[in-house]
């Protein structure tokens, strides 16, 4: 059974730091890019970065760049989001996701085969 579990949400003030995990369970996750979106009610879930499987290349939604880092550890199974310089336009529920394929199509979330179950972010002004 395919599982992306995330931790690390929270509640936090505009400005500060979170980080978000997820761990990844049932596959060999090792050579499936993962990444990040995230959905707000009433609106569709949103690309936030993406990491292929070698670590080496990585996709950011222009609202992100500069201020979330995506990585994944050594074993790759494992994948984490740096935000930092939080707004509070970045409230949401963030998914942790996987694929086979990476690049531009992950911006396009019905081509993605694996979710998680989602954490909150709650960003105070």
């Amino acid at each position: 059974q395919v599982q992306l579990v995330e931790s690390g949400g929270g509640l936090v003030q505009a400005g500060g730091s979170l980080r978000l995990s997820c761990a990844a369970s049932g596959r060999a996750f090792g050579s499936y890019a993962m990444g990040w979106f995230r959905q707000i009610p009433g609106k569709e879930r949103e690309f936030v970065a993406s990491i292929d499987w070698s670590r080496t290349h990585t996709l950011y939604a222009d609202s992100v760049k500069g201020r979330f880092a995506i990585s994944r550890d050594s074993a790759a199974s494992t994948v984490y989001l740096q935000m930092n310089s939080l707004k509070p336009e970045d409230t949401a529920v963030y998914y942790c996701a996987a694929d086979e394929t990476f690049g531009n199509s992950w911006k396009n979330l019905y081509t993605i085969n694996y979710w998680g179950q989602g954490t909150q972010v709650t960003v105070s002004s």
